[in-house]
């Protein structure tokens, strides 16, 4: 049982001292917010890539790294990162072959009734209330696309400072391999660059 095995290896962990190596403060030292999927091939592999230690930045993952609603807990977690823990920078960093943008909502659907944790009518009955499962479900259709949508809704954010360069890359998981897709030191508005 993996909760037990976990258990065990920290117990040990914590009496060996193992954490020590890891110590940091809240803040991080390179003042950036990294949005980006949940992808296990990312887990250690992103801060890799990106040459990132413990403690350099905020790192918020989700399935697809898609920040799906401008008053949601991914923004609200950048608009924190922001003004409370001294990022100057959001990354948004988007992967190839995504399983969100493969994403199959009536798949999903169908898994939940098959395995009795909703009802064929529960599912018409949300859907009679507004309740759009398949939209929610939904992850992207192209991962470009995705990014500059998520650097669009950061950007424009009302409790988003201006002056706050949102980039977008694009990461292979089998390699580390970043491609910029939005610079975003050139989307400053002219006078508020450093």
């Amino acid at each position: 049982m993996i909760l037990h095995e976990i258990l065990q290896h920290n117990d040990c962990f914590v009496k060996n001292e193992e954490y020590v190596p890891y110590e940091a403060t809240k803040i991080p030292k390179k003042r950036m917010v990294v949005v980006s999927c949940m992808d296990a091939r990312l887990v250690e592999l992103l801060p890799k890539a990106l040459n990132l230690h413990n403690g350099d930045a905020k790192i918020i993952k989700n399935a697809g790294g898609i920040i799906s609603h401008p008053f949601g807990s991914i923004m609200r977690s950048i608009v924190t990162a922001v003004y409370e823990l001294s990022a100057e920078e959001v990354y948004i960093i988007g992967h190839h072959g995504c399983g969100m943008s493969q994403s199959n909502p009536k798949g999903t659907l169908q898994k939940a009734i098959d395995r009795g944790v909703v009802t064929p009518e529960a599912l018409q009955t949300l859907e009679y209330t507004g309740v759009d499962l398949e939209k929610w479900l939904f992850g992207f259709s192209n991962v470009v696309d995705s990014i500059k949508a998520n650097i669009d809704l950061v950007r424009n954010h009302p409790l988003m400072p201006k002056d706050v360069p949102v980039h977008g890359l694009v990461i292979a998981p089998d390699t580390g391999k970043l491609d910029l897709i939005v610079d975003g030191y050139k989307e400053i508005p002219v006078g508020m660059k450093n």
